[in-house]
């Protein structure tokens, strides 16, 4: 399994992800030389066994949000728009 530092991931991303999916390729990604995680094909991934199915996805429970804030939002203006005006 060959070794990728952190930077090198984040300027070689598109590229080192091209060699995982199309020749399965592995990788231990390090942090200032020491091993923090491992990237590898999905199909060589650990199982999920254990992990409980019909738990609430983060995603689930961020649209729960949005429609819980939205229920109560009282501006004329949508949020992206508010998100607009406050980038310029």
């Amino acid at each position: 399994m060959s070794e990728i530092g952190i930077r090198e991931l984040k300027a070689k991303a598109s590229k080192v992800l091209d060699e995982v999916r199309e020749h399965g390729a592995r990788y231990v990604i390090t942090k200032r030389g020491r091993p923090v995680g491992v990237l590898l094909p999905l199909e060589y991934a650990p199982s999920t066994e254990g992990v409980d199915a019909g738990a609430p996805s983060a995603w689930t429970d961020l649209e729960r949000l949005g429609e819980e804030i939205g229920r109560g939002w009282r501006s004329q203006e949508s949020s992206g728009e508010i998100l607009s005006d406050l980038r310029r």
